[in-house]
Parts: C-alpha cells; sequence; structure tokens
C-alpha cells in the first residue's frame, strides 16, 4: 500500500496525485478529498496508479488523452485543485479515466506490432476488409519488422480498451494504438469525431478483457448484456461496429464492464 498512489481525475479535465497513505485516517463525517477551480466541475473518477503506469483520458467528444502518471505530480495536500490533464471546450467533457500499463516500444514498433496483428486477426476471422492503423500525426520513422520473440513480448503486454457511444457504436482497440503526449493538450482521436452526428458522443471509454461482458442501459429503460468476445477489435481512429440498436431518440447512458461470465443455470434462474 505505501508504493501506490491514487489519481484523481474531474469531468472537466483536472488530473490530481497524492499518496495512498494521505487517506488511511478517514473520520465518520469523512475528509475533503478534492478542491475545483471551475464551476460545475465534479469528481469523475478515482484509481490506485504506480510510477510505472499511464493515465488514459477520455472525452464525450471523441478526442483522449495519454500521459505518463509521473506527469503528474504528487500533491502534499487533500484539498488542493490539480492540474489539467486534457484541454477541454465549454461544450466537452470528460467521460473517463483509465490507468494502462506503461510500455517501452518505439512509434515504429507499435505501427509494426499493430500491422501484424491485425493481419492475423483477419487470417483468423476470414475478413478481406482493410483496417486503418491509427498512428497519425506521429512520427514513426522507417517501417521495421519485429522479431518474433519482441512481437511475443509485446502481445502479452497489450490491453484493449473499449469505447462506446450513446447511439450503441463500440469497438476494441490496441492500447499501442494510444501514443503517450504531454499532459494537458487536446490529445488524439478515440473514435471517429468526424461522425459524431451519427454515432453520437462517446459514454464509456475503459479496459477490458477478452472474456468479460458488458451490460448497456438506456434512457428508454432497456437493456443488454454482450460478451466482449464478439465486439470487433478496430482502430481508435473508426467508429467501431453497432453493438447495441438503440431505438428513436434513445441513448445508451451507462456501460458497466462485468468481469465474471453469466452461465445458462444463472440465465435461467
Amino acid at each position: 500500500w505505501g508504493e501506490l498512489d491514487v489519481m484523481f481525475a474531474t469531468t472537466r479535465g483536472t488530473v490530481r496525485r497524492n499518496k495512498l497513505s494521505d487517506f488511511v485516517q478517514v473520520n465518520r463525517n469523512g475528509k475533503i478529498a478534492m478542491k475545483f477551480d471551475e464551476e460545475g466541475d465534479a469528481i469523475l473518477a478515482v484509481e490506485t496508479c504506480t510510477e510505472f503506469e499511464d493515465v488514459l483520458l477520455i472525452a464525450d467528444s471523441g478526442q483522449c488523452i495519454r500521459f505518463p502518471t509521473t506527469d503528474v505530480r504528487v500533491f502534499k495536500g487533500r484539498d488542493s485543485l490539480g492540474v489539467r490533464g486534457i484541454s477541454l471546450s465549454e461544450s466537452e467533457r470528460a467521460i473517463s479515466m483509465a490507468i494502462l500499463h506503461n510500455v517501452d516500444a518505439s512509434p515504429a514498433e507499435r505501427a509494426a506490432y499493430l500491422k501484424q496483428a491485425t493481419s492475423e486477426r483477419r487470417i483468423l476471422a476470414g475478413d478481406g476488409e482493410e483496417e486503418e492503423i491509427a498512428l497519425t500525426n506521429e512520427e514513426i520513422g522507417e517501417e521495421t519488422t519485429l522479431p518474433a520473440e519482441r512481437y511475443e513480448e509485446l502481445k502479452a503486454r497489450e490491453e484493449f480498451v473499449l469505447t462506446l457511444t450513446a447511439f450503441g457504436y463500440g469497438k476494441r482497440s490496441s492500447s499501442y494504438d494510444f501514443r503517450l503526449t504531454g499532459r494537458g493538450g487536446k490529445g488524439i482521436r478515440a473514435t471517429d469525431v468526424s461522425k459524431v452526428t451519427e454515432i453520437g458522443q462517446l459514454v464509456a471509454g475503459f479496459p477490458i478483457r477478452n472474456d468479460d461482458q458488458i451490460m448497456l442501459v438506456t434512457d428508454g429503460g432497456q437493456v443488454i448484456r454482450v460478451p466482449v468476445s464478439g465486439i470487433r477489435i478496430a482502430s481508435r481512429a473508426t467508429k467501431g461496429v453497432t453493438i447495441f440498436n438503440t431505438a428513436a431518440g434513445e441513448k445508451v447512458v451507462s456501460v458497466e464492464r462485468i468481469s465474471e461470465p453469466q452461465n445458462d443455470e444463472e440465465e435461467e434462474a
């Protein structure tokens, strides 16, 4: 516990890092955890982290930013304001914060890995559809070929991030598709922002495993439970596929990860 930090994120894109030990002694009537410098701001998420991980912030507009936890200094006080994590316009709001493992891989290595992994998935699925590699606006340098040992190493450390929109479009994207940038910028695309009017704003974004399930709920009271294994793996720059066919005027308002698969007996019960 003494080696863990705690990362706060707010809906206006502010972040703050404290030692977890700052919150060991909590009074019955609570403690001040964070102060806000903007009216209408609120705590979005709180996660434990280490110095060897990254923060991924995602906004409802379809933008996201990834930066090392060490880009946020350790604050001494619990009632401080924090610093800017992602730059948002007045109409934008952060909708999720996730902690990802930090993997030391160059842009060329990540591009080579994504290209090879995508090719393998197409062969296994018998899918001839080309998939865009989303390392846009990044100096990749000369193309490289990964040795088999390095490819397996990157594969073992790969994570997948699920993004889902208000109109039920979603996808899984490789963590290598989300490059590290400096804290406080506008970030990069987490989805095809040109299709926002078609797919709706982002409502969820978090790491997911292949054997997980997700539960989606709409503002009309409809609910659906979906195995993650059936959701397509695609570039973060794409709009994704239909996961929940929402009715006209209906929107997805909540998405939850379920880590324990439900068996047939439980469904019948």
